[in-house]
This record gives structure tokens, sequence and C-alpha cells, in this order.
């Protein structure tokens, strides 16, 4: 990684002003994403579902305030402060991981029949939310995972995201979107087939990590993670201008257009640091 002359952990290279600023980046677009999740969910439980709505509501004032915070701080701030600030965010991850797990076992046993929650869209959520949690855990200990490691780790997780998007909205469009939901459904086969070539380069570590595989694999996630991410921006308009038919919240599409979007910054950053040679 590209760092500072003060150094907050010695022995991993992480620095005080990387330490800041990457923490702030995280939760920044994380407490967001719970946010929006809490709505999500309080929108699919039934009427009569009064304890989940209001466990999902506070969530989403917990993560509203959690994002205003984090935009109050700079990067200037005392990274004690935030360290602080990391491990209180971390609980709040731990906690809405909780109840999305909760939430994924009542449908599961049939226990909330008529809500509108697939099983898939939760247990989707709830890996988010434990990703979030992880994340913050190794910036407060100063663990950076090595350049191959991380490439491989992130691709997976973001790989199994996107293909998970590309179902729920062909779930989500109106059946006679036809055009559309094919589109959707072969996002979805392009993702599935990535992430299994990503967990087959996995499993060949380290053997498998070498620049010019590693490049390649970048390169590929990148061209597919890209129409993707403009699919998923037209999808959006058109949901805003109510040119087609669905039930998706107009939220939900720029939520997962986001979503591709960062997971596009996370494959530059890397071919930055592989190609570049800096780290």
């Amino acid at each position: 990684m590209i760092g500072d002359d003060t150094s907050l952990h010695a022995d991993t290279g992480v620095t005080s002003g990387m330490f800041v600023e990457r923490s702030l980046n995280e939760i920044r677009f994380w407490a967001r994403i719970m946010k929006e999740h809490s709505l999500f969910l309080r929108l699919g439980f039934r009427a009569e579902d009064t304890q989940l709505i209001q466990e999902a509501n506070q969530f989403y004032r917990l993560f509203e305030q959690i994002e205003q915070t984090a935009h109050s701080f700079n990067n200037q701030t005392d990274p004690e402060h935030i360290r602080r600030f990391n491990s209180e965010v971390q609980q709040a991850a731990t906690n809405i991981f909780g109840f999305k797990r909760k939430v994924l076992g009542l449908i599961l046993t049939c226990k909330l029949p008529g809500a509108n929650n697939f099983p898939l869209l939760v247990d989707h959520t709830s890996r988010e939310a434990n990703y979030f949690r992880k994340r913050l855990v190794e910036l407060n200990q100063g663990k950076l995972q090595s350049l191959p490691d991380a490439i491989i780790k992130e691709n997976v997780f973001f790989l199994r995201i996107m293909a998970d998007h590309a179902k729920f909205i062909g779930h989500l469009l109106d059946p006679s979107e036809r055009k559309l939901v094919d589109v959707a459904r072969n996002f979805s086969n392009d993702f599935d087939q990535l992430l299994y070539q990503a967990r087959d380069l996995e499993s060949m570590k380290p053997q498998s990590q070498t620049a010019p595989l590693l490049d390649q694999f970048l390169d590929q996630n990148r061209v597919s993670v890209a129409s993707l991410r403009d699919f998923k921006k037209t999808a959006r308009d058109l949901i805003e201008q109510c040119k087609i038919k669905s039930i998706i919240h107009p939220l939900l599409a720029d939520h997962v257009f986001r979503e591709a979007d960062r997971f596009l910054e996370i494959i530059d950053m890397f071919d930055a640091h592989l190609t570049g040679g800096t780290r």
C-alpha cells in the first residue's frame, strides 16, 4: 500500500493517514448500505410483523447517525478517535448481522408466510454486514492482506454479490419485461461463471498468485462488472422515469448500481498496485 511518513503500526506498514482515510471511506460507504438494507427489509415485512419492523427502523436510525458522524470527520481526525469510532460501528454491524440472520431463520422455517423478502436477499445483506464488520476489525488491528490474497478474496466476495444482484433484478422485474429479464438472467449466468473461476483460482493458491494470472483475472472481471454497472444505471434511470414495469424500489436500483461502481473502483485500485509495483 502507499503510505505516509507517520507510522501507526510499524510492524504492518499501516500509517495514521492511511488508517483514518480508509476507515472513513469504508464507514461512509457501508453505513449507507446498512441503512438502506434496514429500509428494504422493513418494506418486505408483513403489517403484523411489528417487532421486526421496529427493529429495522432502529437499525435505520442507528446507521443514519453513524453515516452522519462519519461525514463530520476528516482525514486529519485523531486516529485514536477513529479507532474508537470503528469499534462502535463494528458492534453496530455485528448487531445488524445478527438481526439479518434471525430474519433468515424465520423465513426458512416458514414463520413469516406471505412476507416479501427473498431468503437469498436476506443472506446477501448479512454477508455484506459481515464483510463490513470484518473490515473494521482488520483496520483497527492494523492488518493488511498481501496483495495477491486481497485480490482473490475481494473478487470472490464481490462477484457473488454481483451475481445475486442480477438474480434479484430478474425476479423483481415484471415478467412482461421479457427482454430485460433475459438480460438480467444472462448477467446472472456470466457472474456465476466468473465466481466459479475465481474460486478455482483461490483453490490453486499460492501457485496461482502470479502477476500475469492476476492481471488477466482483474481485466476479465472489469469488463463484466462495467457492463453490469451500465445495465444497472440504465435500469435505475428507467425505473425513476416510470418507463419499465417492476416492483423494484428506485432506491434499491441506485443501491445495486453504487455497489457495482465500488467493485470497479476496487478492481482499478488492485490493478494500479499490481502493475505499478506499489503496495
